[in-house]
C-alpha cells in the first residue's frame, strides 16, 4: 500500500464535487433524522405490527420497479436537474405531512399513499444520483471519492439514537419540517452544480419516444448480460443483499429478547459498526491500494465478513463489539473498491441502466432474505438462521466472484 500522491493527481474538491458532497450531507441526515423517527411513529400510532409492515412493504415496493424504469431516463435526461427537482419534491412531501398533522390526524390511508410516493422518489434519486456522482470525480480520484460517500452514508446511522430523543421530546412534526427544510437546502446546493452533462455530450435534444425508451432499456440489458464482470458482480451482490435482509429482521429482534433493554444495547454493539467504517472510510481516503491486488482484496473481505456476520451473535457483547468494528472497516473498503472499479468502468451514457438494473437486482435479493428469514423464524433459532444465510452467501462469493476471476479480476484490478 502507499499513500496517495497528490502532486500526481488532480484535486478532488473542485467546486462541484464540493457542492454534491454538502447538498449529500444536509439531505442525509435530515432524513436519517426523521426516518427513524416515522418508523417509531407508525408503530405508535397504529399499535399493529401488520400496520407496520404495510407501511414498510409500500416504502420499499417502487425499488423493485422505480429503478429499472428510470435507468434508460437517466441516460436520456438530465441527472443534475432530476436530481435537484426530486429534491424539491421530497422537501413538499414532508412538509405536506407536517401541515397535515398540524391540522388534524393523520389517516392510515394517507400515510400509506405518501409512502409509496416517497418510496418512488427516493428510488429514482438513487438512480439518477448514482449516476450523476461519477461525472463530478476528477481523474483517478475514484477511489478517495467513494471513501467519502460510503463514510457519510455510515454516519447518518449516529442520527438515529438522535432521532428518537427529538421523537420522544417533541412529538413527529418538527423532525418532518427539518426534513423537508434539509431537502430544500440540497436542492439549492445542487442547483448550483455546472452542467457537466451538457459538457461532456451525454443526453439528447428533442422528442424521446415510447419505442425509443423500450431500445434503450434492452439495450441496457444486453449490456449488463454481455459484460460478464459486471454481470458476476451483480449476482453476487444479490446473494449479499439476500444476507443483509435476512440480518436486518433478525438481529434487532435477537437482542431485544436476550438482553434486557436489548435496543439500547444493540446501539451500543451497533456504534462500533458506525466507528469502523468511519475509520475504513479514513484509511481509504488516505491510502491507495496498488491496482494488482484489488480483486484478491476484494475476494478476502467477502468471505471474512460472511464469517464474521455469521458468528458474531454467538459471541459475548465485547467479542461483539470487536466483530462489528472489523465489519464496519471491511465493509467500507468492500464498498470502495466495488463502486470505484464498476462505476469508473461503465461509460457515463449508460451509467443510468446498470444502476437501475443493480438496485433492481439487490432490492429482490433484499426482500427474498427479509421474507425468508421472517419465516424461519418460527422453527429455527435467529442466530442458527443468520448464520445459515451468511453460510450461503459466503459459498457464493467463492463460487461467483471466486470461479468467476477471469472476468472479475480485470475489471477490480483497474486504476480508479
Amino acid at each position: 500500500m502507499e499513500r496517495t500522491s497528490k502532486q500526481n493527481l488532480p484535486s478532488l474538491w473542485t467546486r462541484d464535487f464540493t457542492i454534491i458532497t454538502i447538498g449529500s450531507v444536509i439531505s442525509m441526515f435530515g432524513n436519517a433524522l426523521a426516518g427513524f423517527a416515522i418508523s417509531v411513529f407508525v408503530l405508535d400510532y397504529t399499535d399493529k405490527p401488520f400496520y407496520y409492515a404495510v407501511f414498510v412493504f409500500l416504502y420499499t415496493l417502487p425499488q423493485l420497479t422505480a429503478p429499472l424504469i428510470a435507468g434508460p431516463l437517466m441516460d436520456r435526461f438530465s441527472r443534475r436537474r432530476t436530481i435537484y427537482s426530486l429534491d424539491f419534491l421530497s422537501a413538499g412531501l414532508y412538509l405536506l405531512i407536517a401541515l397535515i398533522l398540524y391540522l388534524g390526524e393523520l389517516p392510515f390511508w394517507l400515510l400509506a399513499m405518501l409512502t409509496l410516493v416517497i418510496g418512488t422518489v427516493n428510488s429514482t434519486y438513487q438512480v439518477a444520483y448514482q449516476s450523476f456522482y461519477p461525472l463530478l470525480i476528477s481523474e483517478g480520484n475514484f477511489s478517495r471519492a467513494y471513501s467519502i460517500s460510503g463514510t457519510l452514508e455510515t454516519f447518518s446511522a449516529v442520527m438515529v439514537p438522535v432521532s428518537l430523543f427529538l421523537y420522544k421530546r417533541f412529538g413527529l412534526m418538527p423532525l418532518l419540517v427539518g426534513n423537508g427544510l434539509c431537502f430544500l437546502a440540497a436542492a439549492l446546493c445542487e442547483m448550483r452544480i455546472s452542467d457537466v452533462e451538457k459538457e461532456k455530450g451525454l443526453g439528447i435534444e428533442g422528442a424521446y419516444s415510447l419505442s425509443a425508451y423500450w431500445a434503450d432499456a434492452k439495450e441496457g440489458v444486453r449490456y449488463l448480460w454481455g459484460e460478464r464482470g459486471l454481470c458476476l458482480i451483480a449476482l453476487y451482490f444479490i446473494f449479499s443483499a439476500f444476507a443483509g435482509g435476512a440480518e436486518g429482521v433478525i438481529v434487532l429482534p435477537y437482542f431485544k429478547g436476550a438482553f434486557e433493554n436489548g435496543e439500547w444495547i444493540y446501539m451500543t454493539v451497533m456504534v462500533f459498526s458506525v466507528l469502523g467504517r468511519a475509520m475504513g472510510g479514513l484509511l481509504q481516503y488516505r491510502i491507495k491500494y496498488p491496482a494488482a491486488i484489488k480483486y484478491a482484496l476484494a475476494l478476502g473481505i467477502y468471505c471474512t465478513i460472511n464469517v464474521l456476520e455469521g458468528g458474531y451473535l454467538f459471541l459475548p457483547l465485547n467479542g461483539m463489539r470487536i466483530c462489528c468494528f472489523l465489519i464496519g472497516i471491511l465493509g467500507v473498503t468492500s464498498y470502495t473498491i466495488r463502486s470505484s472499479a464498476t462505476q469508473s468502468y461503465v461509460p457515463h451514457e449508460k451509467k443510468g441502466r446498470f444502476n437501475g438494473a443493480f438496485l433492481m437486482l439487490t432490492t429482490t435479493g433484499s426482500l427474498l432474505g427479509e421474507a425468508l428469514a421472517g419465516a424461519c423464524t418460527a422453527f429455527m433459532p435467529m442466530r442458527t438462521i443468520l448464520a445459515v444465510f451468511m453460510g450461503v452467501t459466503l459459498l457464493a462469493g467463492i463460487v461467483i466472484i471466486g470461479g468467476g476471476k477471469r472476468h472479475v479480476k480485470p475489471l477490480y484490478n483497474r486504476e480508479a
